[in-house]
């Protein structure tokens, strides 16, 4: 029987999907032929490309969040497929270890956190407590429901995956909107649900202050004219 999992360069298991195993059919059998009989340099690129199909994430999603809207879109193939609103830092952009800043930038999606938890499910370092709070629950702020754990592609950006910049859900859900995290984009529950089981790990996120352009106004159809009878 085929493995359902292979490993990348990380060690992260990656699934094996149908595409895939077309080229296991086609590769594999490689592994069985003696180095004396085939080329070692194709021999070890046709492997290094076997091990590499299908461990590069996701790649049809993009996140982009705008920290002067307090917005985010999701595009799926390059088309606008949802948004939603977020909150970003109270302390503004930045990357600097303790700021408590949201980094701006291009990053990805590293891990995600909290698959199949109530919505309202409490973290702490990770893990789930057990808890589950009600949304707006008086006196209590921390991550809920989901975790999407961000990791910077970018010099300006390289200290977001050790500063745990998440994306995730918050029981205050009233300051939603607003610049109120620590660092974090916060969002409401069944967001963080919604987007969570669309996006796999891999998927880019550009984190902007500019805000998101404007929809220009359709221009309003011009009124047919009826033209008056002219009694001669």
């Amino acid at each position: 029987m085929s493995p359902k999992y292979r490993f990348d360069a990380n060690q992260n298991p990656c699934p094996i999907r149908s595409s895939d195993s077309i080229l296991l059919d086609r590769v594999a059998p490689l592994a069985l032929i003696p180095l004396n009989l085939v080329n070692p340099r194709i021999w070890l690129t046709s492997l290094a490309l076997f091990l590499l199909v299908g461990c590069a994430g996701d790649t049809r999603h993009r996140i982009i969040i705008s920290t002067t809207d307090q917005r985010m879109v999701v595009l799926r193939d390059n088309v606008r497929l949802t948004e939603y609103p977020v909150s970003t830092s109270k302390f503004g952009v930045g990357d600097s270890p303790g700021s408590y800043a949201t980094p701006v930038g291009k990053l990805k999606i590293k891990k995600k956190i909290g698959g199949g938890h109530p919505s309202g499910a409490v973290f702490k370092s990770r893990r789930p407590t057990g808890e589950v709070l009600e949304v707006d629950a008086p006196g209590r702020d921390p991550i809920v429901t989901r975790i999407l754990w961000l990791e910077g592609l970018e010099s300006r950006n390289r200290n977001a995956y050790p500063r745990y910049i998440y994306i995730h859900g918050t029981p205050e859900e009233r300051n939603i909107g607003k610049p109120v995290s620590y660092g974090c984009i916060r969002m409401r529950s069944r967001d963080i649900i919604e987007l969570y089981d669309t996006v796999k790990v891999g998927a880019k996120v550009l984190i902007t202050q500019k805000p998101f352009p404007t929809p220009k106004p359709s221009p309003s159809p011009i009124p047919s004219q009826t033209p008056q009878n002219t009694i001669r």
